[in-house]
């Protein structure tokens, strides 16, 4: 599956949902979370994923109700 990495706002989720929503099975756009960085101070994600392309993970997004603000394919070090 292809890594990717993406930001967005934070607000309107809370640690607690990010715990949980690390922790998820794909969703139906084959979408999982790698690792999920946040910072409640600056009101920013930036979530690592995997996904089929950069579109999965777009409508993943929208699904949730939030836009990023920039979404990028990348490679890990980890494979």
């Amino acid at each position: 599956m292809t890594k990717f990495i993406d930001a967005h706002p934070m607000k309107p989720f809370t640690a607690d949902e990010l715990n949980k929503l690390q922790k998820a099975q794909p969703d139906e756009f084959g979408v999982t979370h790698h690792d999920i960085l946040f910072s409640e101070k600056d009101n920013k994600i930036y979530c690592v994923l995997d996904g089929p392309n950069a579109e999965a993970i777009e409508k993943h997004h929208t699904k949730a109700g939030i836009k990023c603000d920039w979404i990028h394919e990348v490679k890990s070090t980890r494979g």
